[in-house]
């Protein structure tokens, strides 16, 4: 089957999308309040509406697709194709004027990522790839940042590269690590930089689904390596499971060579 025309609508579908509810977000980044939700993390109207919102432009591109999203249902349906949607991925950054925060978009086909797009209103930058693994799929391959092709460094770590913590996974920290450390706030722009060759690694200690579905794909796709840390496999997805309290401590390394030398040093954050 030639999917070439599906996976056409699906980048224009994502690229429409996002373009089309960013210039409100950028209005309302730095002048909403946030309030808290039960797992600590920040939820705006601006993550009700973004989310609202796509969630009715799937359902009126793609009727037949399901949807799990951070704001809503986080239930993983019973269809072949679903979406999983993060509106506001960054919304420390975005109700403080931070002008580091994305909108993100996973394409699971039969609970697996194959398609991810997250688009960062405030830099005007979009990354996507497509990671076909064991789907039997297939189509576009790669990752691309602004439609250029991007692929991991090929760098060996070094104390003149980059390495992203988040803001859970300090104590990484209690001993001496081998590259410069940066912090950004933002789970899928933490991982994506090491997609786009600009740090040797990332971790995450405590993200959820919606927070790395798209940047699993994107991170593969531009060859590097994406671990979950607790060893259990994530993808594919269980239908009807709840997906909304768990954390999936995730670590994205530029090449596989070098798993064993920053797997150890981030196990701390379990």
């Amino acid at each position: 089957m030639n999917l070439e025309p599906f996976w056409s609508e699906v980048l224009n579908f994502c690229q429409t999308t996002t373009t089309a509810i960013a210039d409100e977000l950028m209005e309302k980044s730095g002048n909403v309040s946030p309030t808290a939700k039960e797992d600590g993390s920040l939820v705006t109207s601006a993550d009700r509406w973004a989310d609202q919102t796509i969630r009715e432009a799937i359902a009126s591109t793609f009727p037949e697709h399901g949807v799990l999203t951070e704001e809503t249902t986080h239930i993983f349906p019973d269809q072949d194709w679903c979406w999983i949607v993060d509106p506001i991925d960054g919304t420390t950054n975005f109700t403080r004027g931070i002008p580091i925060w994305g909108i993100s978009l996973g394409l699971l086909y039969r609970g697996t990522p194959v398609f991810g797009f997250v688009y960062f209103p405030p830099l005007k930058q979009s990354f996507y790839g497509y990671w076909y693994g064991q789907t039997g799929l297939n189509g576009p391959t790669g990752a691309y940042c602004d439609g250029q092709p991007i692929e991991t460094t090929k760098d060996t770590p070094s104390k003149s590269h980059v390495f992203n913590l988040c803001a859970r996974s300090l104590k990484v920290l209690q001993k001496p690590f081998p590259c410069k450390i940066r912090m950004i706030g933002v789970a899928s722009y933490n991982l994506l930089l090491v997609a786009s060759g600009a740090a040797v690694g990332g971790v995450e200690a405590t993200p959820k689904v919606w927070d790395i579905a798209a940047v699993w794909v994107i991170v593969q796709a531009a060859g590097g390596v994406f671990i979950f840390l607790e060893n259990e496999p994530i993808f594919p997805l269980t239908i009807g499971k709840n997906y909304g309290t768990k954390s999936i401590p995730s670590l994205a390394v530029n090449r596989s060579e070098f798993v064993e030398m920053f797997k150890p040093l981030v196990e701390c954050v379990l």
